[in-house]
């Protein structure tokens, strides 16, 4: 599962684009239990989620013109530069070009070859969220797209990626680890076919964040009473873990795991 020691092409970053960022952060508050950390004044609004004032994701409201509300994941680089050249030639788009925030690292929003749309970090102070796969944070990161064989070629022309097929009940999904470590050590998530029948339905191409929690039922129970959706209804995986999809009130898609203790 995800960690802090992060390699080229780790996911090390998190954050929400949302249109009401204090409602969005009374949300998650009430379902994670994350406390709201301002990244300052200097910001346009920025802030961080974190649990016991550890990082564990991000907010700030919609930049792009049309922009909907969503989640997006964050992948570490070592030269942003040269990424953004493989995303260009890989038949992706650059929603933002390399910017530097701060001191903090150099960021550029992108989008895949499906359209599913992610960013890239290259750390300078801040090498990425400071907690994962603790309980109220990151643990996996899923992509959706029609096409999963193509888009892993895309996107191992940017990392390197590794990728192992694990044949689940109607589709072959590919399980995802960075090109560098231990095959089972650096594995981060991993590639499904996005259809009619995916949780958010319409084939739509996107990047989800799972979050890890004790009890995934209790945590949809929040979702609704807070205003979210249920995508997804909480439901045992073999050999995975319990999980759920839902949607924030303004429609940002997530996911929950609480992981099978034998993984």
């Amino acid at each position: 599962m995800l960690g802090t020691a992060f390699r080229t092409g780790s996911p090390n970053w998190l954050d929400l684009g949302s249109p009401d960022t204090e409602a969005a952060a009374t949300f998650y508050a009430a379902v994670f239990g994350w406390r709201i950390a301002s990244a300052g004044p200097d910001t346009g609004g920025y802030a961080f989620f974190q649990v016991e004032g550890k990082t564990v994701a991000a907010i700030g409201p919609l930049t792009e013109e049309g922009a909907a509300s969503a989640w997006t994941v964050h992948f570490k680089t070592d030269d942003i530069g040269a990424t953004v050249q493989a995303v260009r030639d890989g038949g992706g788009t650059v929603r933002a070009e390399p910017m530097d925030v701060m001191g903090e690292g150099m960021l550029a929003h992108v989008t895949d070859a499906q359209g599913a749309d992610f960013a890239l970090w290259q750390p300078g102070r801040t090498a990425g969220f400071e907690l994962a796969s603790a309980p109220n944070s990151l643990i996996w990161v899923e992509l959706h797209v029609a096409d999963p064989v193509a888009d892993l070629a895309f996107y191992q022309g940017l990392f390197g990626w590794r990728s192992q097929d694990m044949p689940v009940p109607g589709m072959t999904y590919r399980v995802l680890s960075t090109e560098d470590g231990e095959l089972q050590d650096t594995t981060f998530g991993g590639v499904a076919p996005a259809d009619d029948d995916a949780p958010s339905g319409g084939g739509h191409s996107r990047w989800v964040p799972y979050f890890h929690v004790e009890d995934v039922d209790a945590t949809v129970g929040a979702t609704r009473s807070h205003g979210g959706s249920v995508l997804m209804p909480a439901a045992d995986m073999p050999d995975v873990g319990r999980m759920a999809w839902l949607a924030d009130p303004f429609g940002a898609v997530f996911a929950l795991l609480k992981p099978d203790p034998r993984m």
